[in-house]
């Protein structure tokens, strides 16, 4: 059973506007003004750092295509119980990835066996999710059915990718930030 933390005010406020030309540079290479990026702006070094990292995996140039990067971010996000995130995600990607509403209630609480995952891909995805967010680590056939599915250096993309999303969702859900105006919560998907 997935537990799901009481939302609690930012441990860290954000930094706000006006920015100097240092933070106002690493927000627009972050790419937004959302309040984790803000945070993290608080030291544009930082800022600079994470934009490398996180070009590479929210790009084309991934191996992992869009809807199975959402897949496991979405999976990730929702394990680690980092719902800003989540939401960030769910209202600026899930269409994006072709993601509908039966689906994105199975990320939150379902599992790959549900009859929404048609896709061997979709299901090997979110099945080596669990298993990395659970034993940090994937059985040989695990390893086997992602690989099968995806191909081998989209396999390798999502376990970096999925250890990133945890990283992000321990800043996400530590610093107790609000939800973004306009993004879902977990709870308007376990009806």
């Amino acid at each position: 059973m997935l537990r799901f933390p009481k939302r609690q005010g930012p441990r860290i406020a954000p930094a706000d506007a006006p920015y100097d030309a240092a933070t106002a540079a690493a927000l627009a290479a972050l790419g937004g003004d959302i309040a984790l990026f803000r945070v993290f702006a608080r030291r544009p070094e930082r800022a600079q750092g994470l934009h490398g990292w996180g070009r590479y995996y929210l790009s084309r140039q991934s191996a992992l295509g869009l809807r199975h990067r959402e897949l496991v971010i979405g999976r990730t996000t929702v394990r680690c119980g980092a719902e800003y995130e989540w939401g960030v995600h769910v209202a600026v990607f899930a269409r994006k990835a072709g993601l509908d509403d039966g689906q994105i209630r199975s990320l939150v609480a379902g599992g790959h066996q549900d009859a929404c995952w048609a896709d061997p891909g979709d299901r090997a995805v979110i099945r080596a999710v669990d298993a990395l967010c659970a034993a940090h680590d994937l059985a040989d056939a695990e390893w086997q059915e992602l690989a099968g599915a995806v191909g081998e250096e989209a396999a390798v993309d999502l376990l970096l990718l999925c250890g990133w999303y945890h990283a992000v969702s321990f800043a996400a859900r530590v610093l107790r930030l609000p939800q973004e105006p306009g993004t879902p919560a977990f709870s308007d998907y376990l009806a």
